[in-house]
């Protein structure tokens, strides 16, 4: 946007990519994202932005997702039906019961929610809580239910309960609107990296992308960022621009700062946690192992929390004739998992893929490894307190502004993330029109892996 009215628009990316969480990866000709990335949105806006950028490329796919427990495969999102005649008369039961008796509390009195179990309890029931949603968080988070903000859940099943969910199984319209529920995404033939990718070919039509450049400090004086060191092949430079708009995470953006921030504001940083992912990819001499888009594996046995076959979401992510299967391991960085050897972590994926008569031993061709530290913003409950009081610090600075997921600290779809780039952009045009043309760069700060 920027770059288009003129402006000129410099980036900064740690990575040798663009695009963050949102990049594809490549082992030969094989392609996958950092899990499954789809694009679905209700902002026309946003929609016309991505096509804008792609076109006729753009590849319309039918979601296809369910949940593995018990050797059995449920629906997801849940379709009551399928998951109550999976369960067993006992269980389903008690899920009717227990959701029953929730819904009447509710009528009496909205109950007082702070954590994920609550928020969950409340909607759907005990039973079903402790069956499709405890294992399945505590994987992906590494705490307690207890311990995990209703905001997360709030975001990511917005409008959804198990009334509406039942509504959409059998009338296919009481999802209408609910995120959760959508049936079909964009996404282009080579990867959702594709969209940071041509967002780069379009800005340096003008401007400039510096990728394997990491900032290091950010300057400022008199509430203003005046500009940043970044080390690129091995030596610092000095970059100076008249605005700044960072996606580096929010905890590292703020110990960047120089002067230091207030020990209240690096106080607040340090209780601020995000969970870190490992992908292990594994290549198959297969066209196609599942008609499946994800794949759920709560059972805490299992060492992976959610399994994609790109290749049901593009043909073109693998050769003819062959596929892959993504594994997100969820982790925090030096734990076991983050430390485990390549070879180590893909030794036990395969094991387990076979072991759940994914594939067969003989039909793997490679494996290949990517650690992702910062992916994903952890809300614990009470980390809103220190959110806050980071944000009104970072506020006084009119021209420094976050966008992104871990820019902002907040659970973004992706459309939601492109969205907030936007608007950054918009709020600087905005703020500097009728004023004196820009005589330095507008900088952007990205960096996954601050």
């Amino acid at each position: 946007m920027l770059r288009r009215v003129g402006r000129k628009v410099l980036v900064l990316e740690r990575d040798s990519v663009v695009g963050g969480l949102a990049k594809t990866s490549a082992r030969g000709a094989f392609r996958f994202d950092l899990g499954g990335h789809r694009f679905f949105t209700k902002d026309r806006r946003i929609e016309a932005f991505v096509r804008d950028l792609l076109g006729s490329e753009l590849l319309t796919v039918r979601r296809r997702s369910k949940i593995y427990l018990n050797a059995k495969y449920f629906d997801y999102p849940l379709r009551p039906v399928n998951a109550l005649c999976g369960v067993g008369v006992w269980t389903a039961s008690k899920i009717l019961i227990d959701y029953a008796m929730e819904h009447l509390k509710r009528r009496v009195r909205e109950p007082q929610c702070v954590s994920l179990e609550d928020w969950v309890v409340s909607r759907f029931g005990g039973a079903i809580f402790r069956l499709f949603f405890q294992g399945y968080s505590e994987k992906i988070w590494g705490i307690d239910c207890r311990r995990i903000s209703m905001e997360w859940v709030e975001q990511r099943i917005q409008g959804l309960s198990l009334g509406t969910a039942l509504a959409h199984a059998l009338f296919r319209s009481g999802g209408r609107g609910v995120a959760t529920l959508a049936e079909e995404f964009l996404y282009p033939p080579m990867g959702i990296g594709q969209i940071a990718e041509r967002m780069r070919e379009e800005i340096e039509r003008g401007g400039r992308v510096l990728t394997e450049t990491t900032v290091t400090r950010l300057t400022h004086s008199s509430g203003r960022v005046e500009g940043v060191t970044a080390v690129e092949g091995g030596h610092p430079r000095e970059f100076e621009a008249e605005e700044f708009i960072s996606s580096i995470p929010l905890t590292s953006l703020v110990r960047m700062l120089d002067p230091k921030a207030p020990e209240d504001v690096l106080d607040a940083a340090s209780r601020l946690r995000y969970r870190d992912l490992v992908i292990v990819a594994v290549m198959v001499d297969r066209e196609r192992v599942t008609d499946q888009t994800w794949m759920y594996t709560p059972d805490r046995r299992v060492p992976f929390s959610r399994i994609h076959e790109p290749t049901n979401w593009s043909a073109r992510m693998a050769p003819a004739g062959q596929t892959l299967l993504v594994t997100e391991h969820f982790c925090f960085r030096g734990d076991e998992t983050w430390k485990a050897r390549d070879e180590e972590l893909s030794g036990i994926t395969i094991a387990h893929l076979e072991r759940l008569g994914f594939i067969r031993l003989p039909e793997v061709i490679d494996s290949v490894v990517v650690r992702v530290p910062k992916a994903y913003p952890l809300f614990e409950v009470g980390y809103r307190a220190h959110y806050d009081r980071i944000c009104a610090y970072l506020n006084q600075f009119g021209n420094l502004q976050t966008t992104g997921r871990s820019g902002t600290f907040a659970y973004l779809n992706m459309d939601h993330a492109i969205a907030s780039g936007i608007d950054a952009g918009e709020r600087i045009l905005t703020r500097t029109a009728g004023g004196r043309e820009a005589s330095r760069e507008d900088l952007a700060l990205t960096g996954m892996n601050a």
